[in-house]
């Protein structure tokens, strides 16, 4: 089964068929999230191992995504990274939201707030949305070895979907914030109260 990028569906689109797409992200089957639920209960056993792979196969693919981790921006060999500890806490952290993801997939009010907030934090970081799809990728892309023969092409369409819908709201949240960003006043030094020494 071959893992590129370009063939799970993640990957950046032209705006027509991204908008069927996001269309399609709009919903889970319960069959789909039944499908994940079961699916990470294994996946977790591995959690630090597959927020590695992840990573690192990232890197791997598109070196430009190094631009936004400052910690791994002039890291070339790539055994260093596999042994990074910051890479494994970032891989943890990463995997630790997959988990909130998976918990909230009941209560989708909960996921897209979630999301939204982890979107606004990228704003934050300088990290644009046009990574995030990759992210999704790599991460379906490093848990079919741990599936092993589980793994199918409906678990990986239900997988597909359940990343369109979090990146899908993370862009939403990425945009919000950089418009609020962008409207917040810059007040001169010259329109600031001064500000009274309360000591006198």
């Amino acid at each position: 089964m071959g893992c590129a990028i370009s063939g799970l569906g993640l990957a950046p689109k032209p705006t027509a068929e991204a908008k069927d797409e996001e269309a399609a992200a709009t919903h889970l089957s319960e069959e789909q999230i039944d499908m994940i639920k079961e699916s990470w209960k294994v996946i977790q056993e591995d959690i630090a191992k597959v927020g590695i792979i992840m990573f690192v196969r990232l890197f791997e693919t598109h070196p430009e995504c190094k631009d936004v981790f400052f910690l791994f921006r002039d890291v070339e060999d790539l055994e260093r990274l596999r042994t990074s500890k910051e890479l494994r806490a970032h891989g943890l952290r990463v995997m630790s939201f997959i988990e909130k993801s998976v918990a909230r997939l009941d209560k989708l009010e909960r996921l897209d707030h979630l999301a939204l907030e982890l979107g606004k934090s990228h704003y934050r970081y300088n990290a644009p949305p046009k990574y995030y799809g990759y992210v999704g990728a790599e991460f379906i892309c490093a848990v079919q070895p741990i599936l092993k023969e589980n793994w199918t092409p409906e678990l990986e369409e239900a997988w597909k979907a359940l990343f369109m819908y979090v990146t899908r709201i993370m862009k939403q949240g990425y945009l919000e914030e950089e418009r609020n960003k962008h409207n917040t006043p810059v007040i001169s030094s010259k329109e600031k109260p001064e500000k009274k020494n309360p000591a006198l």
